[in-house]
């Protein structure tokens, strides 16, 4: 069976970061899809897609993004229910995140990782960019290949 999500969007809001009891961090976000597509006067549509993410993902997120950052997701439909106050069975779709891209330009997210809530009391930490060293070879076998 395949679950596979990919969206790109913007956030509509400054994600929700929350720690659960054993301490993993979790981020609730929504982001704001543009339809392909003009509608019959002539406007594109949006679609608000509630958005979940776990652990590094969700720090990455607080980390480098905020109310109208371009990123992008990939992830897995996830439908999960429960009653309400008024005995309604209430149920909850929404794309749990395995993996982000942070598609805004590169002095977007140093802005962001700048203006962080806490920033002064937790160390930087390494950008997406300093990953790499700089260095861009990268040393590959045939053996390595799949085909």
């Amino acid at each position: 069976m395949i679950n596979n999500v990919v969206i790109a969007g913007r956030l509509t809001r400054d994600a929700d970061q929350q720690f659960t009891g054993s301490g993993i961090e979790v981020a609730n976000l929504s982001l704001a899809v543009e339809r392909p597509f003009k509608s019959a006067n002539g406007e594109r549509e949006v679609d608000f897609i509630n958005v979940v993410a776990w652990r590094k993902t969700a720090e990455i997120i607080r980390k480098y993004t905020r109310k109208g950052s371009m990123i992008g997701i990939t992830g897995r439909i996830q439908t999960r229910n429960y009653t309400n106050n008024e005995g309604r069975k209430v149920y909850i779709t929404e794309v749990v995140a395995e993996q982000v891209q942070l598609l805004g330009n590169k002095n977007e997210r140093e802005d962001v990782q700048s203006n962080s809530q806490g920033n002064q009391s937790e160390s930087r930490g390494t950008t997406p960019e300093d990953a790499f060293d700089g260095d861009s070879s990268i040393d590959i076998s045939d053996e390595d290949l799949p085909f």
